[in-house]
């Protein structure tokens, strides 16, 4: 099975609380957010962001260029369908991360809860990151959490870097 139809059967089969990721408020998530956003006007780019309520919170905070983006087309759904109107404030991307095409320095906030967690093979993660370095602008703001380990973190920025 690949990775699209994986996350695809997730979506389609459990309910969005029932994942083990679940949670009802990312207030971790959307304080960082707040304090590295320049403004209510800063891009902001969830990946990952699916099904997770931190759009929601995001549009009710008043932040008003969001793109969530997530391989999974039902997650996204999910979401739409919970925004209703509002989703239409929200730029919706289905696409697998490492493999997408996302503008160069478009964003200031680069939000990540678990994708990068779930990148277990060392193309795949030289991939994300070099995603993040074109679409980040300069001064931009990373927020990647749920990596297994800081020194695994550690590591793979510094290949990053070295580059």
């Amino acid at each position: 099975m690949d990775k699209q139809s994986y996350w695809e059967n997730i979506y389609q089969t459990k309910k969005p609380d029932a994942v083990s990721w679940y949670c009802p408020h990312l207030e971790k998530s959307l304080e960082l957010i707040r304090r590295s956003a320049i403004s209510l006007s800063a891009a902001i780019l969830d990946v990952g962001g699916g099904a997770s309520t931190l759009v929601d919170d995001l549009l009710k905070e008043g932040f008003h260029d969001v793109t969530v983006l997530d391989i999974s087309a039902a997650a996204i759904e999910t979401a739409k369908k919970r925004l209703g109107k509002q989703a239409n404030q929200v730029t919706w991307l289905t696409a697998d991360i490492t493999e997408t095409d996302l503008p160069k320095n478009r964003y200031d906030v680069w939000h990540d809860r678990a994708v990068f967690h779930f990148l277990i093979e060392p193309q795949q993660r030289m991939a994300y990151i070099l995603q993040v370095l074109l679409a980040v602008k300069p001064g931009g703001h990373v927020h990647r959490r749920h990596v297994r380990t800081r020194r695994a973190a550690q590591m793979q920025w510094s290949r990053c870097h070295a580059l």
